[in-house]
């Protein structure tokens, strides 16, 4: 591959390093932190980003193939692959200006480096075609400084319309013109008719039928009318089938249109493509922007669908899978928000999933687990502790019933005290804004005031917590008392209550509510049918389990509410499994199997062997087989901040060796420099660990600490256990530094066993 010459290399450095933690613009992922793309693209299968015809000025056919390739990606939102895919069209052709238009595409989340990229763009039109500068024309006029910033997105699709009138026969141009619009809407430029920016993308479905712009018509009517996207669903991933994101947007138009089957499908096939891209380059799952979001929802219409084994199974997962550390020092990566990741994320559908379909026994099972972690939100906290009180109480233990209540409470005082920091902090805010004194007083008032509903939505909890307490003890009275308190109780909830509490109208009265607002899932069918028929409406309880038969064909029938039907099937005369199969739909689309987009859940990668010299001979990473190894790359005696790190790492010998990982350092510098590294410790006598000697940089290539585009090492640290299988991974422009995060994330990480091709599992601990 061609070498980008000096001065375009500087460019391209000045400009990727104008903002190193700019936020991306839409759904992506990072393999750096907070970073642009360290690793040389890779041409994917023919057709994988949509079939583009993008032809642009350039000597070179793999430019230009590139730039079809991140043309693809923009249309998926991709947009840190478009990046990457844009900047190898850059380094084949430094002289292709519509790679750096692309460039610029892909950084619409940061204004600033898309500026200076649409000016090395406008810089070499000259050697372009006049369609080609149009293009770079219209991206530049649109960051140009303009008061009115209406008038940017506005004016950028007059420009592309007038570019289609003089190309009518350009697909892009209209895709792009398609998307424009669409996005403008979202900005606060109302759109006048949906109905014409259909038509427009249906000129081009006519003469490509299988272009990504599907993917525009599904965001074009999802809230506005979804039915009218249901091709575009069916035929979005097929259009770009290497994007995730793709395959995930046909599960808005299916889940809106309660078709929770196919939205399932949808969303395993996107999960399925993000495992096989972690795979490929060998990132972690949560280094995808959209990863958590995907599964998440997966989990939800899995339990729709009735499929909750499969559901909780998930949920599981996604509490196993390797968090991204909550802060950075250097990059200033603020601290993630409560229930934010994936992390969080399956707890919190453990913590609805398993009380809704009444799973005592597992719910209680997973007390005190990792599964049902700790929140650091008091609020999220007391949900946390109702879901277990309930859990308790439904299994007839009252004392532990009792303690979680007393847990739940003790976190109203934390939760009001946070009502009065943040009114301090707003404050402290307003003051330092030398703002007067009646604005500061609204300010405080206001804050105080949005946390009230906080604070009743606690106090609702409790008393729902003292209510199961009742009911479980038998005291009707106090239960009644109790669930006047409540309001807003899900539908689901308050036929369990009233089931219990033996008050057979209320709960079928609850349980049609139910259903009204969750056609198409199966336990509202399931509930009601149960209550219809103790209630001796028969015939009306055997409708509905004839509607539930197929929505229920792969559902789990050992599930309470599946088990209570058993009575109302024999009644029937049907058999004990009275599922039927699924009807099958012709309008969603040609599906190849799930299997061949890949695994079903993420397993770790395999850690490239090594063997590097040191201070007292050489050491291998076979030497460390059965136990865990942290690894990390430093930039050598001449990094400041890679001397602080290796001495954090030395501070935090004794919590790494109770954890049973041991630590090796491995540098840039020859084997004969290496103590100009040692002499640096805070220890006299060293760091206390191995460091190795990688001057050639073939194990920094091997665990991708380099940037391949400028030929620079990068910082790195890698968790490995003792099966060779990396847990975790930071590869960053600075080193990582919140050892204490990384030693409580590894004594949570290393027990776990590791799911191969996500299902046989191989212990990996120690």
């Amino acid at each position: 591959m061609r070498i980008l010459p000096i001065a375009c290399l500087a460019l391209l450095a000045t400009t990727l390093r104008a903002d190193d933690t700019a936020k991306t613009g839409g759904p992506a992922h990072v393999e750096t932190e907070g970073q642009w793309p360290r690793r040389e693209a890779l041409l994917m299968p023919p057709g994988a980003t949509g079939r583009i015809h993008f032809p642009v000025t350039t000597g070179k056919p793999e430019a230009q193939a590139f730039f079809e390739q991140g043309v693809g990606q923009l249309h998926g939102f991709w947009y840190f692959e478009a990046e990457r895919s844009f900047r190898q069209a850059a380094r084949l052709d430094p002289e292709c200006a519509m790679a750096y238009w692309g460039l610029a595409m892909a950084s619409l989340g940061d204004t600033k480096r898309a500026r200076e990229f649409i000016k090395k763009a406008h810089a070499l039109g000259s050697k372009t075609s006049a369609r080609e500068r149009a293009w770079i024309d219209a991206l530049r006029a649109y960051y140009e400084e303009k008061p009115d910033d209406k008038s940017r997105p506005q004016a950028l699709v007059k420009a592309l319309e007038k570019l289609s009138f003089e190309h009518p026969e350009d697909l892009e141009i209209k895709a792009f013109l398609v998307y424009q619009l669409w996005d403008n809407a979202q900005n606060g430029i109302p759109l006048a008719s949906h109905q014409t920016v259909d038509a427009l993308a249906r000129q081009i479905l006519a003469v490509a039928p299988m272009h990504p712009v599907h993917h525009y018509l599904v965001h074009l009517w999802n809230d506005e009318d979804d039915r009218r996207a249901l091709q575009s669903a069916a035929r979005c991933g097929q259009s770009a089938p290497g994007i995730a994101h793709m395959w995930h947007m046909g599960a808005h138009t299916f889940t809106k249109l309660r078709r929770y089957s196919d939205a399932v499908w949808q969303q395993e096939a996107s999960a399925r493509i993000d495992h096989a891209h972690t795979a490929r380059w060998r990132i972690l799952p949560e280094q995808i922007h959209n990863y958590a979001h995907n599964n998440d929802w997966l989990v939800e219409n899995l339990a729709f669908t009735g499929l909750v084994r499969e559901a909780i199974d998930l949920a599981r997962n996604m509490i196993e899978l390797p968090r991204v550390a909550p802060a950075h020092p250097v990059l200033g990566r603020a601290p993630r928000k409560p229930g934010a990741g994936a992390f969080r994320m399956g707890a919190k559908r453990l913590q609805q999933i398993l009380p809704q379909f009444e799973l005592w026994e597992e719910l209680c099972g997973l007390d005190g687990s990792i599964y049902l972690p700790s929140a650091e939100d008091p609020l999220d906290e007391i949900h946390r502790l109702g879901a277990l009180s309930v859990g308790w109480s439904m299994k007839g233990d009252p004392q532990r019933a009792a303690g979680k209540i007393a847990e739940a409470e003790a976190q109203l005082p934390r939760l009001r005290d946070q009502r009065y920091r943040e009114a301090d902090a707003e404050e402290k805010r307003a003051r330092e804004d030398k703002l007067p004194a009646d604005q500061v007083a609204q300010k405080m008032t206001r804050a105080l005031q949005t946390f009230e509903p906080r604070i009743e939505e606690a106090e609702r909890a409790i008393a729902g917590m003292r209510l199961f307490e009742a009911i479980a003890a038998g005291e009707t009275e106090s239960a009644k008392e109790h669930l006047g308190k409540m309001k807003d109780l899900p539908q689901h909830r308050l036929a369990l209550i009233h089931r219990r509490l033996g008050d057979q109208g209320k709960e079928e009265a609850a349980a049609r509510a139910y259903l009204k607002e969750a056609e198409g899932q199966v336990l509202p069918l399931a509930l009601l049918a149960d209550v219809l028929w103790r209630a001796g409406k028969s015939e009306e309880a055997f409708g509905l389990l004839e509607r539930l038969r197929p929505l229920a064909s792969r559902a789990d029938l050992d599930l309470p509410a599946l088990q209570r039907l058993a009575p109302l099937a024999e009644a029937k005369g049907l058999p004990a499994d009275w599922r039927l199969p699924a009807e099958e739909t012709a309008d969603s689309g040609v599906r190849p199997p799930l299997e061949s987009l890949g695994p079903v859940r993420w397993t770790p990668p395999l850690a490239p062997a090594w063997k590097l010299e040191g201070g007292e001979g050489f050491q291998s990473l076979a030497g460390y087989q059965g136990r865990a190894v942290l690894v990390v790359f430093y930039l050598g005696s001449g990094c400041k901040h890679c001397i602080e790190q290796l001495d954090l790492l030395s501070e935090a010998s004794g919590d790494f060796a109770a954890a049973g990982i041991s630590v090796v350092a491995v540098g840039t510098e020859t084997a004969d420099a290496l103590r100009k590294t040692t002499v640096q410790s805070k220890n006299r006598e060293g760091f206390g660990f191995p460091i190795l000697a990688d001057p050639e940089q073939k194990v920094f290539k091997a665990y991708h600490c380099i940037d391949e585009f400028e030929g620079e090492p990068l910082h790195g640290a890698f968790l490995i256990d003792g099966a060779g299988f990396i847990r975790w991974q930071e590869i960053s422009v600075e080193p990582f530094r919140e050892i204490p995060w990384l030693i409580k994330e590894a004594k949570r990480l290393l027990p776990l066993p590791v799911r191969m091709g996500g299902e046989k599992e191989v212990r990996g601990e120690r």
